[in-house]
């Protein structure tokens, strides 16, 4: 039996066939755009690929849309076809398994299954990326790390795909608090695959941590073939790139990398909604005007609202509507999340918890009832992790409960959140941070120190 480049068996052919599916890994691993287009001409060639099929299925369901629904159950559908007239491997059933599981409302068995096949293929880079992938849309940051960690001895110098398991453990070191470690990784990483945005990435997301802005551009700036070949992922690295700008008070250059980069296409990928909400949120948190720029999220987020795919996609489509004024279709999300909460299913979960408080929380600081928004942003805290997304990602909550509670008065429970964002951020405090405990210190009428 012939195995790819993962060093894992698989039932394909032909030659070219393996060749195709060697470079949709490398595409995958790499957030690169011909991933879709090499998967295609595997199931061109052969259509009886069931793990094709399966994969094409995970991948649609990553992408967090209602409409990817239909086509992951197709893909079900033709993966279970297949099967019925194809052996196939452990490691094969295993990615059925996961799409069966995920179409059930069960990312969680998704990540059991493809756990599973890692139990006795450690060197399989695809799958490790793909639970690495499931837990990060969960947020799970230390289900990541050890799943990580537990495959990184099978993918020694000589493995092809090292660098990018690499740098899926610089994002697991950095999203559970080990910088330094996660900032050698990631750079180390870097050296066997140039190419890895998601490594760079996580090297970013160190600089953020830690208030190192000038350092974190720099980094972006001089690895810049990285990422400028990615996906939409390229803009998430541009984001990155704002961010640090602002972190050094640089609104300017924030605003102008949003609509020279980040929204230069102007899709409605959440991800991509997601950098444009919480980018315009913060520089609005910071005191400037963003001008008509939430009017085309808004419109974008009206025809998301009964999506109900990721708790975190909704929150930045409810981000865009209320900086777009929509108040009814606002409404009419709150009204949805009151109906999915009732469902059953890892998602329904999370819209029970944190979900609904978090939503009122937003819907309450948009109408500028901060008393109101404070308590229901900080209710909805312990659990906002489980939403998905980074913890760059998230802050854009943290600020706004930070705020809120600032403006409603609530001085100690508002620094009592700073703190623990200090914390969180190995005790690096960032313009965001100072500014904020400035504000304490003069609202409390006590001299800056």
């Amino acid at each position: 039996m012939k195995t790819d480049i993962c060093h894992a068996p698989v039932t394909l052919e032909y030659d070219a066939s393996i060749d195709s599916w060697n470079a949709m890994i490398r595409a995958f691993l790499a957030h690169k755009p011909a991933t879709p287009v090499h998967l295609g001409e595997v199931l061109e060639a052969e259509p009886g690929f069931a793990m094709g099929h399966a994969a094409r299925g995970l991948f649609s369901l990553m992408m967090g849309r209602a409409e990817m629904w239909q086509v992951a159950e197709d893909a079900r559908a033709a993966a279970h076809a297949a099967r019925a007239q194809n052996a196939m491997t452990r490691r094969e059933e295993g990615w059925l398994d996961a799409l069966d599981a995920w179409l059930a409302d069960s990312p969680t068995g998704a990540i059991s299954a493809l756990e599973s096949i890692l139990d006795h293929l450690p060197s399989d880079t695809l799958t490790a990326k793909a639970s690495h992938a499931i837990r990060f849309i969960l947020g799970d940051a230390a289900g990541m790390r050890a799943s990580v960690e537990r495959v990184l001895p099978a993918h020694t110098c000589d493995h092809p795909l090292r660098g990018y398991l690499m740098g899926c453990h610089a994002f697991t070191l950095e999203e559970t608090g080990d910088y330094a470690a996660a900032e050698l990784a990631g750079r180390a990483g870097l050296t066997y695959a140039p190419d890895d945005a998601w490594g760079l990435h996580a090297v970013a997301h160190v600089h953020d941590m830690r208030a190192e802005p000038s350092a974190g551009i720099a980094l972006i700036e001089d690895h810049k073939s990285a990422w400028d070949g990615a996906n939409n992922f390229r803009y998430h690295v541009w984001w990155h790139k704002a961010l640090l700008h602002l972190d050094r008070g640089e609104m300017d250059i924030a605003l102008d990398l949003y609509d020279s980069q980040i929204r230069a296409d102007k899709t409605d990928d959440y991800r991509d909604i997601a950098n444009a909400t919480s980018l315009l949120m913060r520089l609005e948190l910071e005191g400037r005007d963003v001008g008509n720029r939430w009017d085309e999220l808004g419109q974008l987020a009206e025809a998301r609202i009964d999506d109900g795919c990721l708790v975190f996609a909704d929150l930045h489509y409810q981000l865009a509507l209320a900086g777009a004024g929509k108040g009814e279709p606002a409404q009419a999300m709150a009204t949805r999340f009151a109906r999915d909460a009732k469902q059953t299913g890892d998602m329904a979960e999370r819209v029970a918890d944190p979900g609904i408080t978090a939503l009122a929380g937003l819907n309450a600081f948009a109408e500028g009832r901060y008393g109101d928004a404070f308590i229901q942003l900080a209710d909805a805290r312990p659990k906002m992790q489980t939403i998905g997304g980074s913890h760059a990602q998230r802050d854009v909550f943290e600020r706004m409960t930070i705020d809120a509670g600032l403006r409603a008065g609530h001085f100690d429970a508002a620094e009592q959140v700073l703190l623990e964002r200090l914390a969180l951020r190995a005790g690096k405090e960032d313009r965001f941070a100072a500014t904020r405990f400035d504000q304490l210190s003069r609202a409390r009428r006590i001299p800056a120190q």
